[in-house]
């Protein structure tokens, strides 16, 4: 747990003092509790996204950074993308089997404005209306089957 709390506060630190490009840490979001943070993002200039603001939630277990954040988009506006469910789940790779302690919210928010910025044409993932009715609250309770960038991301549910 103490190793948990050290590396949190590190990696708080450090995006407070150099956050990634368009990427505030809400500072009312930590006050209480170091587990949980609320990251606010803003679509980058020449992207789809240009200008929108949006929610990034980030809770951590005990075991992180062994284990990953969950991450999923929170709030009212959650960015309509091939990659991310309108209940703000989010299909990247790093967030659950390709997770590596190396790894950190930074890499994450960079990862997450790159999928961002590469979309072509904004629209939900082919299975956004079953997804959302059947998964987990948890985004990381869901085995996720991934796919090459050109195609849409899929799940399976593991209850």
């Amino acid at each position: 747990m103490a190793s948990m709390q050290k590396r949190l506060q590190k990696e708080l630190l450090a995006l407070q003092n150099d956050p990634p490009p368009g990427m505030t840490l809400n500072e009312k979001s930590v006050q209480n509790s170091i587990t949980q943070w609320i990251v606010d993002m803003e679509g980058a200039p020449g992207t789809l996204y240009e200008g929108e603001k949006f929610q990034l939630l980030f809770k951590f277990s005990s075991r992180y950074p062994f284990d990953s954040p969950q991450v999923m988009f929170t709030g009212e506006n959650i960015p309509v993308h091939p990659h991310v469910y309108s209940n703000g789940h989010i299909c990247l790779s790093i967030l659950t089997e390709d997770w590596s302690p190396a790894l950190s919210v930074q890499s994450v928010c960079l990862s997450i404005i790159s999928m961002l910025s590469s979309c072509k044409e904004k629209r939900r993932p082919p299975d956004n209306s079953f997804y959302v009715r059947t998964c987990n609250k948890n985004p990381k309770k869901t085995k996720w089957w991934y796919h090459d960038d050109d195609s849409p991301s899929q799940s399976l549910i593991i209850a």
